[in-house]
């Protein structure tokens, strides 16, 4: 391999994914291991160690706020589990495997002959660590238009919703139809305050689609969401 093959190679990245580095060194930086710097020395290089940490910050706020405005019903904790799962190892090894970040690597000859380009803790760094490169070369705004073509499209194709709650499920898959409005509404209240019983309905643009019963609002709600899941899920197979 030529020396400037792999400098050709990010030049070829960036006409594939349309972004084009103001400083290219951030975006080399980005992408090299410390294997690859305790072996060329002579040379100045950089590992990604320090992007991989500023990439992990930014990419917990730009998941956070998208997380925040796509899903308005979630609360605090819903929102915290579901960013956990998409911004976890697997989750970002699966990003980085999509863009074939592994080819890119800059690596030493003992972490290449231990297979290091495919190892899911070095792929999810490059990947941390190329959003932070990107986030000092243009700002986050270029973070967002990124992960508006890469990570945002499956989370709205529902790729985390085994994480969700029936709730958070049903408005995930109305807001990706498009198709109106949930509406909860408590129908009923029974039994003694020690131990109450809820009946909830849920409806979308007026029409019923779930009810539930549980001991709390909550739990009534989730059983009218589960049923609205289930009546939904088997409306699109018929």
């Amino acid at each position: 391999m030529s020396k400037q093959r792999p400098y050709v190679k990010f030049k070829q990245f960036q006409e594939q994914i349309g972004i084009f580095f103001r400083n290219e060194k951030l975006l080399i930086q980005a992408f090299t291991h410390s294997s690859y710097v305790n072996e060329h020395r002579k040379r100045l290089h950089e590992d990604n160690e320090r992007l991989e940490f500023l990439g992990d910050a930014v990419l917990e706020l730009t998941v956070s706020q998208y997380l925040f405005e796509q899903f308005p019903q979630m609360s605090e904790g819903e929102l915290t589990k579901l960013r956990a799962a998409i911004v976890c190892e697997p989750s970002l090894v699966t990003f980085a495997h999509a863009l074939s970040f592994g080819d890119l690597v800059l690596l030493g000859k003992g972490e290449e002959l231990t297979g290091g380009r495919m190892r899911p803790s070095l792929l999810a760094d490059v990947f941390e660590a190329f959003i932070g490169a990107l986030y000092l070369d243009q700002g986050i705004e270029a973070v967002v238009q990124f992960l508006e073509k890469t990570m945002f499209p499956k989370i709205r194709q529902g790729a985390f919703s085994h994480v969700m709650d029936y709730k958070s499920q049903l408005q995930e898959l109305v807001q990706r139809d498009g198709s109106g409005v949930l509406e909860y509404k408590i129908l009923q209240e029974k039994g003694p305050a020690h131990n109450k019983e809820f009946v909830s309905r849920v409806s979308l643009n007026g029409e019923e689609l779930g009810i539930g019963v549980g001991r709390s609002k909550k739990e009534a709600e989730q059983r009218a969401a589960q049923m609205a899941l289930a009546k939904l899920k088997q409306l699109q197979q018929g």
